[in-house]
């Protein structure tokens, strides 16, 4: 036989498709049933509200009349005559600088105090997680603005040391702080993460750290930090994208109002304010858009900033 007579692809050294016969058809077929659910979901219930929200933020529309064109208005009017936009956009930005880091933080430090446990881990790790199971409901918000109201728990406990406050949830200065600290409270899932990624670390470096004088201190800087650094960077990147969309902490110890003073008048609540208590839908459904487009650009940042401090071993050993 010839090469003549050998197909064009293995006379080049490629490999010969195969066949689209009926069997191979079926198992597409197969496999885009089972997919159907899932895709029907994202396109009803994701993809096409998305493209109704881009549509009504270039018009004015108030949930009752039909949407009016208005092409770039409300992003105009948006950037250059709401003062209680960029107030909402201070306060965003505040609570994420706040709330974040003392989180990954605690949750941290918890996490490298649960692995040294011996006795009673499973009853510690289960005590630590579970404010997370609770989740951002209004009933513990709720119980978190009587706890720091004037009067409150905590109110009470710094009169007696004689650093009396008047009520977080009242001030301007605190109240911040406050829902802050709800969330930074709810850190069981991120410890989790930690403690599974803590548990990875070959235990031979820090016996050869130990061997060479280092101390706790330079182990924590030299072996834990970079060998955890990827579990670090996705904790941080999803809790980011959580703390820009919070809501109910906010809606629940302001009374809806974003008080006092505006100081926790986050974005979402002021998206819902002129939503669904103002009716200016196409103005919300703008806000919302730039809400994304933000969460997009700062996640960018942080896998573009991750090249110099997140270290895989894989990458390492190669």
């Amino acid at each position: 036989m010839t090469t003549t007579d050998i197909p064009a692809t293995r006379a080049r050294g490629g490999p010969s498709p195969a066949p689209r016969g009926p069997r191979r058809r079926r198992r597409e077929g197969a496999a885009w049933v089972f997919l159907s659910p899932w895709v029907l979901g994202a396109s009803v219930l994701t993809l096409l509200p998305m493209a109704v929200s881009l549509y009504l933020s270039f018009t004015d529309y108030d949930m009752f009349n039909a949407p009016n064109w208005v092409g770039l208005r409300n992003y105009t009017q948006m950037f250059t005559e709401d003062p209680r936009y960029w107030r909402s956009v201070g306060a965003t930005l505040g609570y994420v600088v706040i709330a974040v880091p003392l989180q990954l933080a605690l949750a941290l430090a918890v996490a490298l105090a649960l692995k040294s446990v011996r006795r009673g881990k499973g009853f510690y790790r289960s005590a630590f997680y579970a404010p997370s199971l609770l989740g951002a409901s209004m009933s513990i918000a709720l119980v978190w603005r009587a706890i720091f109201n004037d009067g409150g728990t905590v109110d009470t406990l710094l009169d007696s040391l004689g650093l009396g406050t008047g009520g977080w949830v009242t001030r301007p200065g605190w109240a911040l702080l406050a829902v802050a600290l709800l969330t930074v409270w709810q850190f069981g899932a991120p410890m989790v993460i930690f403690l599974a990624g803590l548990q990875q670390i070959p235990s031979e470096l820090y016996e050869a750290a130990a061997v060479d004088g280092a101390g706790r201190g330079r182990q924590f800087l030299s072996i834990t930090l970079p060998m955890l650094s990827p579990v670090l960077f996705f904790n941080l990147v999803l809790q980011t994208i959580q703390a820009f969309q919070v809501f109910t902490p906010a809606f629940a110890v302001s009374a809806g109002k974003g008080g006092p003073a505006d100081s926790t008048l986050f974005y979402t609540l002021y998206l819902y304010d002129r939503g669904f208590v103002a009716s200016h839908m196409g103005y919300a459904s703008a806000m919302a858009w730039v809400l994304l487009l933000a969460i997009g650009a700062v996640t960018a940042v942080l896998f573009r900033t991750s090249r110099s401090w997140v270290f895989y071993a894989n990458e390492e050993a190669r």
